[in-house]
């Protein structure tokens, strides 16, 4: 089992069982939705996902419906019943715990930027770096 919640509390959810998988989407559509360089999602049937409060739902294409908190703008689910029939895709990084499904792959790797081959050789710190 897995919870997690948007930025403001209004909306909680939780997550039974295994998801189907777990991945990084690159696709230009995530990254606009998010505002993110990439988004972390985790597939599950729908009865696995129980969900308090109510998300609104905006339709970002002909399939897709990507659900949000109305309040905060959090970004949490994403449905596509052409692809993903009877299934959510929970973004990750919504997660309480977000280690606890860690990604299996990059998906959609066409349309993401090609400075991302690189980003793992960037320059890491703990916090913000120091002057």
């Amino acid at each position: 089992m897995v919870s997690g919640r948007c930025r403001c509390g209004a909306i909680h959810y939780v997550a039974e069982g295994d998801p189907v998988h777990s991945t990084l989407c690159h696709c230009s559509d995530c990254r606009r939705s998010a505002g993110a360089p990439m988004v972390g999602w985790a597939l599950f049937s729908n009865d696995q996902l129980r969900i308090t409060g109510a998300p609104v739902s905006f339709q970002s294409s002909d399939n897709v419906i990507r659900q949000f908190c109305g309040t905060c703008g959090t970004g949490l689910f994403y449905r596509n019943e052409a692809i993903f029939p009877d299934m959510v895709d929970v973004q990750t990084g919504t997660l309480d715990h977000p280690s606890a499904l860690p990604p299996q792959a990059h998906i959609q790797m066409a349309e993401a930027p090609a400075w991302m081959a690189e980003a793992h050789e960037l320059p890491k710190f703990d916090r913000y770096p120091s002057d």
